[in-house]
């Protein structure tokens, strides 16, 4: 039995999320109809993390046992042809059985796209945030540095999240932006259900001028989801990464592939 990793790229839109659900389109549902197409077998598809309906993958890293001798290049060109035109394997590499894609994961990262326009996006529709509202970036950046460090992120917790702990560690906030679109990425140990999109309603709560930036250490403080804004929409989160020990000698490459995404 041979253990392999791969890193899957995928256009959230047309799926229900990662995870396999009955009657649905889901991204875990294709990669192990494809994976088990190449092997001959039925196959289990493990990820890193499970994104939600809408939400897009340009680094996410699976993994998978299969008895079946095949060289790299049919778990990346083969796979490919059996995957619909949304997903798309990137690399392929044998790891030992100690490694999983979830469990041994050190970091993961995700970027959020907004544009910031009075007109909503056409071409550019589910795979960007869309606010009207004038922003002011600082006010934003400094609420942004109370995530830093370990908390308690009750306050931006799904209510159906099955994490152990609602404690965990925010490593990196960058946020910038390039024209009309404003980049913002989060680095963290792991992620909370829905964590990512909670706490970018309460960061666009701020930059509306609705609070001050010290209001996010406030929200951190209740640990209470109901006293924080709403969910915020899908549509410009990507899972653009994730980091494991160099001991496993993962393939990387630059968190941007197009431009900003």
């Amino acid at each position: 039995m041979k253990r392999y990793a791969l890193a899957v790229e995928y256009d959230g839109r047309a799926f229900k999320g990662w995870q396999v659900q009955p009657d649905a389109a889901t991204v875990q549902g294709e990669m192990e109809r494809a994976v088990g197409q190449m092997a001959g077998h039925s196959v289990r598809v493990h990820a890193a993390g499970r994104t939600d309906a809408g939400v897009h993958a340009t680094r996410q890293i699976v993994h998978f046992d299969t008895p079946a001798n095949r060289p790299l290049t049919a778990w990346v060109r083969g796979v490919n042809s059996f995957l619909p035109s949304g997903v798309a394997v990137l690399w392929a590499q044998e790891v030992p059985e100690e490694f999983h894609s979830r469990f041994v994961a050190t970091a993961r990262h995700y970027r959020y796209l907004l544009l910031q326009h009075p007109i909503r996006p056409s071409l550019l529709a589910g795979q960007v945030g869309w606010i009207h509202n004038e922003l002011d970036l600082e006010r934003i950046h400094a609420a942004s540095r109370f995530l830093l460090g370990e908390h308690d992120f009750s306050s931006f917790r799904a209510a159906e999240c099955q994490a152990l702990s609602p404690v965990k560690e925010m490593l990196k906030i960058d946020i910038g932006s390039h024209g009309d679109l404003i980049y913002f990425d989060f680095s963290a140990t792991a992620f909370l259900h829905h964590m990512v999109r909670n706490i970018m309603g309460a960061l666009l709560h701020i930059g509306k001028g609705n609070e001050d930036p010290a209001w996010m250490q406030w929200l951190i403080e209740q640990r209470n989801r109901s006293v924080a804004p709403p969910t915020f929409m899908p549509d410009g989160l990507y899972l653009t990464g994730v980091s494991y020990p160099a001991k496993f000698n993962l393939p990387t490459e630059p968190v941007q592939r197009f431009g900003l995404i």
